[in-house]
C-alpha cells in the first residue's frame, strides 16, 4: 500500500486472494466474452455452480432444476440445498416455459437450466424460459459450459446467471480447474461478490493466468472442435451399430431448431446411442479405442470417450435411449483419424453388430 490510509480504502484491493492483476484481466476478458457487466471466478466449474446457487438461494426458497442437469449439480441440490431447507424439484428437459412456470410457487427463487442437457444433449428454449421467469420475479441460471460463452451468451437472452466450467473450453489444455459466473443483474452481482468475499472462494494467480492463456485462443480452438465434432457425428449417424446420434447441430436432432436459432456454432461434445449390447461389449469397444482417451472431463485438445449409462440419473422418467450411450469429446486431432479409430472399435462389437459393417 502507498500509505496507511490506503489500507482501508474501499476503492483499492487490500488482500491478494482475488485482486491480482491477472484476476482482473481474466474477469475483464470473461465479461467481454459473455457480454456481461459482472463476472466472478471460482476454483472449478462445480464450485461456480454451487457458489451461484449458494449466493442467491436461501432457506425456504425453492429451486426448479432441469432433469438433465450435470450429475454433481444434482448431488449438491439433493444434498446441500435440502439440508439448508431449500427444496428442489425437477422438470423434464422438454418442458415449455409455460409448463415450467406452472410448477412455480410463491417460494420459487430460481430456475436452473442446462442446454444442451448433460449426457443426453436436449435443447431448451432458454430465452422463452428466462422471459417467463423474469415476469414472475424468478431468477434463472444456465450451465453454459458447452457453448463456453462464445457460441451462446445467456445474459443477452435475459438469463440472470451464466455459469461456466472454464476447466473445459476456455482453459482448453486439460491442466487446470476453473469456473466463472457472469451476470447483468446488479443485485445478483452484489450477492456473488459478497459470497466470494465471505467464503474465501479464491482462485490462485497461476490458475487465473492459465484461464487467461486459454481465453486468447478459445475462438480458433472451438471452431476446430465444432467442425471436427460435426464431421465425426455425421459419420457415426450412418453406422449400422449406432441407433442415433445426440447432437443439436445435426438437422434431424429434436433440438436443432433451437440450436440454429440461438447458437452461432457447435462444440465438439456429443452422444452416440449404440444399438442394444451388453455392458461387457460396450467396455470392449471403449478398450479398443487408440486415439480416444477414456476420461470424464472434456473440452481439451485430446479426444475422450466414456460410457454414460452408469451415471445417468432421472427424476422425471427414463431417458428412453435405445441402447448404451457413449459420450465423445472430439479434440484437435484429424477427424479422419478419429473416424478410423471408431471404425475399428465398432467392428469389434459382437454379432449382430460386428463383422464387416463399415460404410
Amino acid at each position: 500500500m502507498p500509505d496507511a490510509a490506503s489500507l482501508y480504502a474501499s476503492d483499492q484491493p487490500t488482500y491478494g486472494m482475488n485482486s491480482h492483476a491477472v484476476h482482473e484481466a481474466l474477469v475483464e476478458g470473461l465479461k467481454a466474452l459473455e457480454h456481461a457487466g459482472h463476472a466472478e471466478l471460482f476454483t472449478s466449474g462445480l464450485s461456480a455452480v454451487t457458489g451461484a446457487l449458494s449466493a442467491v438461494v436461501g432457506a425456504g426458497d425453492e429451486v426448479l432444476v432441469v432433469d438433465t442437469v450435470y450429475g454433481p449439480t444434482r448431488r449438491f441440490c439433493d444434498g446441500y440445498l435440502k439440508r439448508m431447507a431449500a427444496p428442489v424439484r425437477y422438470f423434464p428437459a422438454a418442458a415449455t416455459a409455460g409448463e415450467i412456470l406452472a410448477l412455480a410457487t410463491p417460494r420459487t427463487r430460481l430456475i436452473f437450466l442446462e442446454s444442451p442437457g448433460s449426457q443426453t444433449f436436449e435443447m431448451q428454449d432458454v430465452p422463452a424460459i428466462a422471459a417467463a421467469a423474469k415476469a414472475r420475479g424468478i431468477l434463472t441460471a444456465v450451465d453454459n459450459t458447452w457453448a463456453s460463452g462464445l457460441l451462446f451468451r445467456p445474459v443477452e437472452h435475459g438469463v440472470s446467471l451464466s455459469i461456466q466450467a472454464l476447466t473445459k473450453y476456455v482453459c482448453g489444455h486439460s491442466d487446470v480447474f476453473l469456473g466463472s459466473v457472469a451476470t447483468n443483474d446488479p443485485d445478483v452481482a452484489r450477492q456473488l461478490t459478497a459470497f466470494v468475499r465471505d467464503t474465501g472462494a479464491s482462485v490462485s494467480p497461476d490458475d487465473a493466468f492459465q484461464g487467461l492463456r486459454g481465453l486468447r485462443t478459445l475462438e480458433v480452438r472451438l471452431k476446430r472442435h465444432g467442425e471436427s465434432g460435426l464431421e465425426v457425428a455425421e459419420w457415426l449417424a450412418g453406422q449400422p451399430q449406432v441407433a442415433r446420434v445426440l447432437h443439436p447441430a445435426l438437422p434431424g436432432d429434436p433440438g436443432h431448431g433451437i440450436w440454429k436459432r440461438d447458437f452461432t456454432g457447435a462444440a465438439g461434445l456429443f452422444g452416440a446411442v449404440l444399438k442394444p449390447a451388453p455392458r461387457a461389449a460396450v467396455e470392449a469397444f471403449l478398450n479398443r479405442l487408440q486415439l480416444f482417451g477414456l476420461g470424464f472431463s472434456w473440452g481439451g485438445y485430446e479426444s475422450l470417450a466414456i460410457h454414460c449409462d452408469p451415471q445417468i440419473r432421472r427424476s422425471c422418467g427414463p431417458s428412453h435411449l435405445e441402447g448404451p450411450l457413449i459420450r465423445l469429446n472430439i479434440g484437435l486431432e484429424d477427424p479422419q483419424d478419429l473416424i478410423a479409430d471408431l471404425r475399428q472399435a465398432l467392428d469389434a462389437l459382437p454379432s449382430p453388430f460386428g463383422g464387416d459393417g463399415s460404410r
